[in-house]
């Protein structure tokens, strides 16, 4: 089986690298650093004891790998219309694209959400870009719940989390997301298929959207975050719009803001992916996250004035540090 990793970064490598224990023949699309280091080492990736090094053929240009059976398209939001417009020469009439991603995806409306169906979120793919060159119907969405980080170029360190739901945008029991499943328990991941993966997204999403910018803008980690009771009522307040706008598409969720706040102390003190972001000056994930929310509030009619206050701060902060477009 033919396996290309678009972004061999943290949960990139890390899928990548168990797939080529069960032989997938494994290629990854990089650039500059990373590029090299994956042509002169290879992946590595640093799981408790274990430090398994795994070769595969590495290239800036897409067209010199060829039609693969499965992508696995692991980058920031911020860099999928640059993906987009680049990944059709992997991309056959049989191939998977695995979105293994944060926030919402450009495909999230796609076969879902009732009368929204169908919609193209602007704050996601303002252009439409996306959704025209990776075709709806070849996707397979993947939640990720697993912390990885980038030690150095192709040099990846596992810290916990083994889970992977996965799920058609439509909903429909495949074959395809079946077999793709089974691949990757075989590989040693606790895969399941989700009858409505949108669901998954959002429910990852409401912790997600507040811990994640709020550490970008303090620099504080979670447990610091959640027990500041003022700072704790905020996040709060945030993930009960997003639990409104969830019941308006579909997507309820049971549990309340105290109860999710239990789950993420339970991760301990830990720096977020978009205070890592913050720290290598990277583009900040802050459409897919926070502006998505608030403009599904706005298409559905819910009112959403703390994940407002959350996205102007956040933007705010962001572009002083020249992470996220100026107006």
């Amino acid at each position: 089986m033919k396996v290309c990793i678009y972004g061999a970064g943290a949960i990139g490598g890390w899928i990548g690298t168990h797939l080529a224990q069960q032989g997938c023949s494994l290629s990854a699309v990089a650039r500059g650093a990373t590029l090299e280091a994956l042509q002169q080492n290879g992946l590595v990736l640093l799981q408790g004891d274990q430090e398994i090094r795994t070769s595969l053929i590495a290239r800036e240009n897409p067209a010199d790998l060829g039609v693969q059976d499965l992508v696995i398209v692991a980058v920031k939001a911020p860099a999928m219309a640059d993906v987009a417009q680049r990944i059709r020469p992997l991309i056959g009439p049989n191939t998977v694209v695995l979105t293994a991603m944060n926030g919402v995806p450009w495909w999230f409306l796609q076969g879902f959400g009732g009368a929204l169906s169908g919609t193209t979120l602007q704050s996601v793919d303002p252009s439409g870009l996306i959704a025209q060159h990776i075709p709806a119907d070849q996707v397979i969405g993947c939640v990720v719940h697993s912390s990885c980080s980038v030690d150095m170029p192709s040099v990846i360190r596992h810290h916990f989390g083994n889970g992977l739901i996965l799920g058609e945008p439509t909903g429909a029991d495949s074959p395809r997301l079946r077999d793709l499943v089974a691949l990757l328990g075989q590989a040693g991941f606790n895969a399941t298929a989700s009858a409505q993966i949108q669901k998954d997204v959002w429910y990852k999403l409401w912790g997600n959207m507040t811990i994640n910018p709020i550490s970008a803008f303090t620099g504080a980690t979670t447990d610091v975050i959640l027990d500041d009771p003022l700072v704790r009522g905020f996040v709060s307040s945030v993930m009960l719009e997003a639990k409104a706008i969830g019941e308006r598409i579909g997507i309820p969720i049971a549990q309340t803001p105290e109860d999710r706040h239990a789950v993420t102390r339970k991760l301990g003190a830990f720096r977020t992916s978009m205070l890592q972001d913050v720290d290598a000056g990277k583009p900040v994930e802050l459409d897919a996250l926070v502006a998505s929310v608030r403009e599904l509030g706005q298409l559905t009619g819910v009112a959403t004035p703390f994940t407002d206050a959350l996205l102007g701060l956040s933007r705010l902060h962001a572009r002083g540090l020249g992470l996220y477009p100026q107006p």
